[in-house]
Order: structure tokens, then sequence, then C-alpha cells
């Protein structure tokens, strides 16, 4: 599996010593048709975090029939159900999979050793279509268009803005991530950049997704998606270790 690298700093982050303790996020709306699925391909000895935010499809019966931990966030917003699971971790490194079978969280021990040893502080994974369907072509043009942008404000030379990723909990937390919709896996890039994080990208196969999607299957998902992102990438930017001023304030 093919591994771009953007280095923003030398080594800081220490190895983990041990066995890492590991959490996987999974935020979840209306997911009953691929929970079994993705539940089945999260790595044994790590834990599974379903975040539940306001299904009406028994997602949350069903996460925990398959062993998940379920923890409820009633805010609604793709940014709430994930900040909610990372305030719920107490492991070492947090890894974020969509939970829609479209990515297999199997393949993340690749992204989690890279952060383990102390040679990259954010691991994304970079979507590489897998079957007709996988990526719409007006959402893979707009994510194109985004991964400029995020070149431009950040001196970050990524190809997806991957919801696949992994990195420690503690510096997570320390970025004061503030969005709560669909500009939180960008916030997350972002400000890690501005800190000076090592980021890096990882080729991971993108299957056609289980049901439809709620953010680029609909225009108007779209456009929620495109205002929240604009209000993070409008953010000062911020030096390293800095608190970053919060955006989405307008996009509760």
């Amino acid at each position: 599996m093919g591994a771009v690298t953007e280095s923003t700093t030398p080594a800081t982050s220490p190895p983990v010593t041990g066995r890492p303790r590991v959490d996987v996020v999974l935020p979840c709306l209306d997911e009953a048709g691929a929970l079994p699925w993705v539940l089945g391909r999260v790595p044994a000895g790590w834990r599974a975090l379903v975040v539940d935010n306001g299904s009406t499809d028994g997602s949350a019966r069903i996460a925990r029939e398959h062993g998940a931990t379920v923890v409820a966030e009633s805010r609604r917003g793709f940014g709430a159900a994930c900040h909610a699971g990372l305030l719920a971790s107490d492991a070492d490194i947090v890894c974020f999979c969509d939970c829609d079978a479209s990515l297999d969280p199997g393949l993340l021990p690749g992204l989690v050793a890279r952060v383990a040893a102390g040679e990259a502080d954010l691991v994304l994974g970079r979507r590489r279509p897998a079957g007709r369907g996988a990526w719409p072509l007006h959402a893979r043009a707009g994510n194109t268009v985004l991964a400029r942008m995020i070149r431009r404000r950040t001196g970050v030379a990524l190809r997806d803005l991957g919801p696949l990723r992994a990195a420690r909990r503690e510096a997570l937390l320390e970025l004061g991530l503030t969005d709560r919709r669909s500009g939180y896996p960008l916030q997350m890039v972002v400000r890690a950049a501005d800190a000076g994080w090592r980021i890096e990208e990882r080729d991971v196969p993108y299957r056609p997704r289980t049901g439809a999607s709620k953010v680029t299957g609909t225009w108007r998902g779209t456009l929620h998606a495109v205002r929240d992102m604009r209000a993070v990438l409008r953010e000062p930017a911020a030096g390293p270790g800095a608190q970053a001023a919060p955006a989405g304030a307008g996009c509760r």
C-alpha cells in the first residue's frame, strides 16, 4: 500500500511504550445495514465506539449486539458525533472511520503503527475507488479542489481529506476542535498543520457505501458541507502550539 508523506516538523512525538490502547470512533446515523460488517472488521483488542447521532433504525441496538460501546450524541452533526467519541475515549490512540462500510477499519493498524512509533502525528487514509459508484464524480472533484485549498492555507500537500484517520487522543484534544458539522475533519487537519504536526497519507480502498449518503448524496448536504468547510478555511492561521480561533459557531 503506497504512502504519501508531508512532514511539517522533525519527529517530536516519542514512541508509545508497550502495546497502545486504541479506540475506533464510528459516527453513526441510521447505519443498521452496514454496522455488522464494519464492527466485524475492527481489529481484535481494539474498542469500537459507535456514536449514535439520533438513529431510528435500531443502529444502537445492533452495535451493542456486535460488542461495540455505544455513545449517544443528541446534537445532530458529523462533527458532534466524532467529538463525542473523542471525549468518550480513554485510549492512547484514537481512530476515526465512517460507519457506512465504504472504508475498512481492518486497515487501521497500518495507520496506527506510524503514530505509535512516533513517526507521524496524524495519518489519513487516501481513498482509492474500488468499485463502480464508490466515489461520485462531483464529490471527487470537490475533494480535489478542497485539497488544493488546504495546500494554499497550510502548505501541506494532501490529496484527500481522508475520513479514515489515526492520531494520539491527548494531542487531538489539545487542538481545541470546535466545528460540530461537516467541517470537523477539515478543521482537524488545518489545526494540526498550524500546530506543526507531521501529517501523512496512505492509500486505502474506498468501497461503495451501504445506504444513502447524508452529505455528498444530496445537493443540500453538499451545500451544507461546503459552507462548514469555508468557515474552517477562514480561520486565521495559528502558530505551533497556539489555540486556533473557533469556527462553525454559526453552523449549529
